[in-house]
C-alpha cells in the first residue's frame, strides 16, 4: 500500500504563487513516475505535469512556462511550483504515484486525496 500526503493548496490572488508538495510512503519498491493532475467543477481530470524516473518532464500546454515540477527522490516527494497563477488554474490538484510495490513487476497507480487551489481575480 502506498499513501500520498499532499499539502500547499490554498487561496491566492491572480499573479501569485503556490508550491504544492506530495510525499509518498509505504511499500515502495521502485517509482516509475509522479505527477500532478487537476479537476475543476464540471470538468474532467487533466494532467498538469508529470516526471518520470529518468527526470524527463511533461507539462500541459496551459501551464508551460508558469509551473515547474520537481522531485526529491530520497524522500519520495514531488513538488509543483506554480507561478503567475490565473483564475483558470482554480481546481482540486491531485498527486499521482506510479510504480512497483511487489515482485510481480507490475506498475500500480495511487492517488492522493487532492488539495484545493483557488485563484481569485
Amino acid at each position: 500500500q502506498v499513501q500520498l500526503v499532499e499539502s500547499g493548496g490554498g487561496l491566492v490572488q491572480a499573479g501569485g504563487s503556490l508550491r504544492l508538495s506530495c510525499a509518498a510512503s509505504g511499500r515502495i519498491l521502485s517509482t516509475n513516475s509522479m505527477g500532478w493532475y487537476r479537476q475543476a467543477p464540471g470538468k474532467q481530470r487533466e494532467l498538469v505535469a508529470d516526471i518520470i524516473n529518468s527526470g524527463s518532464t511533461n507539462y500541459a500546454d496551459s501551464v508551460k512556462g508558469r509551473f515547474t515540477i520537481s522531485t526529491d527522490n530520497a524522500k519520495n516527494t514531488v513538488f509543483l511550483q506554480m507561478s503567475s497563477l490565473k483564475p483558470e488554474d482554480t481546481a482540486v490538484y491531485y498527486c499521482k504515484w506510479v510504480g512497483m510495490v511487489d515482485r510481480t513487476t507490475v506498475n500500480y497507480a495511487y492517488w492522493g486525496q487532492g488539495t484545493q487551489v483557488t485563484v481569485s481575480s
